[in-house]
């Protein structure tokens, strides 16, 4: 992103980042609580006012060096603290993907809650996807068809994704889902849209306050 400041702590909508997906989380009558997993070290967090979640909102300074290592922290230090139980439904969610509604976690839950194993969002891809040599040159095509951008939340039983990501410490797992397919296991996608986007570059930063800003107005 090119600022100092780390990424979720950015401005949008005068609220650094995290605090919009943190509120749609809160606000969501079917979710019991809402942890959210800091590094060590981070001194940002304190510099806002909380409150208003007050009676949902738990922070653990247990994040790792990586994605796995951190979600895998949380999960563990959140069952020693007697937070979750072993059969608790887990939605892992990116503070960098703060347009996600309501109405998209809706769908989530309402799919997978009686699902054996667990699901993420995700859209199917609609651009053509193509394959560079090492001159940035197309070397070929690749098919499309059923390939599916992945998205976050992703909602597993505590005990599955805990097992996953003990499981995924030597392999490279680049979100919850990938650790459990590890385990030969099969999760539901279920159909999002391209407005819950990862904030990645400058530019969706600026797209993500015009979607917030349209919410707040409508």
């Amino acid at each position: 992103m090119g600022n100092e400041l780390p990424k979720q702590y950015l401005p949008l909508c005068k609220k650094p980042m995290i605090y919009h997906a943190i509120r749609t989380l809160c606000d969501h009558h079917s979710i019991a609580g809402v942890i959210t997993v800091l590094a060590p070290g981070d001194e940002e967090w304190s510099r806002y006012d909380w409150s208003e979640f007050s009676g949902k909102l738990i922070v653990l300074k247990c994040g790792g060096a990586t994605r796995a290592d951190s979600v895998l922290n949380g999960l563990t230090v959140a069952q020693q603290k007697n937070l979750i139980n072993t059969q608790d439904w887990i939605l892992v969610h990116d503070a960098a993907r703060p347009c996600l509604t309501s109405a998209q976690l809706n769908r989530l839950i309402d799919e997978l809650t009686s699902d054996a194993v667990g699901g993420l969002l995700a859209v199917p891809v609609a651009d053509t996807l193509k394959r560079s040599n090492s001159e940035n040159r197309v070397k070929n095509t690749e098919s499309r068809e059923n390939l599916w951008q992945a998205q976050t939340p992703q909602m597993f039983r505590c005990d599955l994704l805990t097992r996953a990501l003990q499981n995924a410490t030597n392999i490279n797992v680049t979100d919850d889902a990938s650790a459990v397919e590890a385990l030969g296991l099969h999760p539901k996608l279920v159909a999002s849209d391209a407005y819950n986007f990862k904030v990645t570059y400058p530019q969706d930063l600026a797209l993500a306050e015009l979607i917030l800003q349209n919410r707040n107005n409508s």
